[in-house]
């Protein structure tokens, strides 16, 4: 979250504690996304230490898709604290309304029954014996039968306001649980991110100058590669889709942030992840979509490469754990790594998932 919500867990104590947290158990059903799960340190195996550059580039590859694969389950995590927070908050405000109408209910109920006992408090037949006006009378036990069913109306709704009281309870309850779990998942995420960086940033200190100019050679050269591949399979022939107005004024917002460095966890102004650049152009075109690039893959509309149009995104490697936006000509911009910065590169130049619209 951003640096106004950094005192979110003492907030968030102070709304828990309005709410007098009942029933732990219970948890409330919104319709949160899952993270995705953390490779675990002993998934990520111990590297050897490099005999030549091919092999330092293999390595680096799979430090910084790890740290990656993190990043998209700190962004995941993010993204459901946003949501548990609202609801939070939303609760203690539907807690807050519940209890002020209670104490009016209270107080017109004992206003209600105080008035009762003052006209009703002798047995009927005693009143009519004692009063000056038997017609008088008859007409004012009507008044009082009338009272003793609004009575018992303000009893039923105060029992209802009391049942929504204690929901209220529950759920606020099984928020306060879920965002503990997310704090966690959070900090968890961002340890193995920083560690698998620290690792590819210590892999490639070792190098020497002219090695670290040959390791980019290399690198641009395998992106050629794969994306002069790409072209020769004439996808490009089909790519003729001219962008949304929508899709237009996205893909003006992520050109505009070429060079800014890529910062994980990052969705702007100064600097972006892959997913943040894409959630961020697309939300400054008007459509909001889901922060991280597998809940990008799951939940925005599956299209054809070949339909492909300027706008769309791009979603690469199995895991769908890097996300591009697709510009025209064969071409795509984003966030690719640490160290980098927002850059167009070929579309073709990482393996390809699918591809998706926003806009659909």
């Amino acid at each position: 979250m951003g640096p106004s919500k950094c005192g979110i867990l003492a907030t968030a104590l102070t709304v828990v504690c309005t709410i007098t947290l009942a029933a732990p158990g219970m948890t409330y059903a919104s319709p949160i996304p899952t993270p995705v799960p953390l490779p675990s340190e002993s998934s990520v195996p111990a590297l050897p230490q490099p005999t030549d550059l091919k092999s330092v580039r293999e390595q680096l590859d799979q430090l910084y898709h790890a740290a990656e694969v993190a990043t998209d389950s700190y962004n995941a995590a993010e993204e459901a604290a946003e949501k548990q927070w609202a609801r939070l908050v939303e609760l203690a405000t539907e807690n807050a309304k519940a209890q002020q109408k209670l104490t009016d209910l209270r107080d017109r109920a004992g206003a209600a029954a105080r008035a009762q006992y003052r006209n009703g408090g002798l047995p009927p037949e005693a009143q009519l014996v004692l009063s000056d006006s038997p017609k008088a009378f008859l007409a004012n036990s009507d008044v009082l039968l009338q009272g003793e069913r609004a009575l018992q109306g303000l009893i039923g709704e105060m029992t209802t306001v009391q049942r929504e009281l204690a929901e209220h309870t529950k759920s606020a309850s099984g928020q306060w649980q879920k965002l503990e779990g997310q704090r966690r998942a959070r900090a968890a995420a961002e340890k193995e991110i920083k560690r698998q960086i620290a690792a590819a940033e210590k892999l490639e200190s070792q190098l020497e100058e002219e090695e670290r100019e040959r390791l980019a050679e290399m690198e641009r050269q395998a992106e050629l590669q794969a994306q002069t591949a790409w072209l020769n399979s004439g996808v490009l022939n089909d790519l003729k889709g001219q962008p949304s107005e929508a899709g237009a004024r996205a893909v003006e917002f992520a050109m505009a942030q070429l060079g800014k460095p890529y910062v994980w966890g990052a969705e702007g102004p100064d600097s972006y992840d892959c997913s943040g650049l894409t959630s961020q152009a697309w939300a400054a075109a008007g459509r909001p979509i889901v922060r991280t690039s597998q809940e990008q893959w799951r939940q925005l509309r599956h299209i054809d490469v070949k339909d492909m149009r300027p706008g769309d995104l791009i979603i690469y490697f199995e895991d769908a754990s890097h996300v591009a936006m697709y510009i025209g000509d064969g071409m795509m911009v984003h966030a690719p790594r640490p160290g980098r910065t927002v850059t167009i590169a070929g579309a073709g130049s990482m393996p390809i998932l699918g591809a998706v619209r926003p806009d659909a």
